[in-house]
């Protein structure tokens, strides 16, 4: 039987302003036993959201079928699948820990042959926080989840930090062999599904075993308040753009934290250009280009809150 390998691409956003929101992203990538992306096809999906422990009872359950893009990338919305059991409005996110767990079937049905199971962390934080009377929104600029916010969406309660250190200036995108990578993705949050298709991606071209850009990001750790922030990844052509709207203001926050201001330079950005480039952003600016994945370039990580 076919074996189907998961990246699991977890970006959860909340939806809803004034009361308690009723589903959150999620993305997985879907490969089969070559490795190969699984593009195209619909398949089976089951997801549980568990209490206290990866083990604990389920406090809700719903089905999917969502079909693969041409990078084998699903995305579907928690809460807007066919409910088994349970409310997904209803969830008492501040009764413990939660977990959400994946069952797949690549035929699409309900023979599902593979599960994966990760913990909840930020998200029930800002699910239970939505549900109070008053709130502060972040502001760009505002120190917060391990980095710097540089985009908030409508809520105020959600969006993307940098981190207030470079984590090189002078590194190059690939693991030393070139080779499409299908990381084509842009716009906001997607820098971290490219991320996930670059490093594996890589395990299969070839890896030289020094460290890349894509790789640097994920492997981040950033503490702050004792929180431990690791869900770093390379961000995407549009997400540097961002940062090229408020610069001043980054930069204010960066000199008071860390000195290590946005530099007037060019910058990895995690989406391909062809089979031996990806585009280089400089985020002072906006201006973009494209390189030899070769090339020596500075790098900045990103994540969602």
């Amino acid at each position: 039987m076919k074996r189907i390998l998961l990246i699991l691409a977890l970006t959860f956003t909340t939806i809803g302003f004034s009361q308690t929101p009723e589903k959150m992203s999620y993305q997985a990538i879907i490969r089969d036993a070559n490795d190969n992306l699984l593009s195209n096809k619909s398949i089976g999906l089951q997801i549980s959201i568990l209490q206290n422990t990866a083990t604990g009872k389920t406090v809700y359950l719903e089905t999917h079928t969502p079909t693969t893009n041409i990078n084998g990338l699903i995305t579907i919305e928690i809460g807007t699948g066919f409910v088994v059991s349970g409310v997904f409005s209803q969830i008492d996110w501040s009764s413990g820990n939660y977990f959400i767990k994946s069952e797949t079937d690549p035929l699409g049905g309900t023979d599902y042959s593979i599960s994966g199971t990760s913990q909840l962390l930020s998200v029930p934080y800002a699910l239970h926080a939505k549900t109070a009377e008053n709130f502060s929104a972040y502001k760009i600029g505002d120190a917060a989840h391990g980095g710097i916010v540089f985009w908030v969406d409508e809520s105020g309660q959600h969006g993307l930090v940098f981190s207030a250190n470079e984590i090189s200036d002078a590194t190059k995108w690939f693991a030393g062999t070139f080779g499409s990578t299908q990381a084509k993705g842009n716009g906001v949050g997607a820098g971290k599904a490219n991320s996930s298709i670059i490093i594996s991606s890589h395990v299969f071209l070839g890896d030289d075993g020094e460290l890349y850009a894509a790789r640097l990001c994920n492997e981040l750790e950033v503490v702050s308040n004792n929180v431990i922030y690791g869900d770093w990844y390379l961000p995407s052509v549009f997400e540097l753009k961002l940062m090229s709207l408020n610069v001043a203001t980054l930069n204010a926050t960066t000199t008071s934290i860390s000195g290590d201001n946005l530099s007037n330079n060019f910058y990895w950005s995690s989406t391909e250009a062809s089979n031996s480039m990806s585009k280089i952003v400089n985020p002072t600016n906006g201006q973009e280009s494209s390189v030899l994945k070769g090339s020596l370039n500075r790098v900045r990580a990103v994540r969602t809150f």
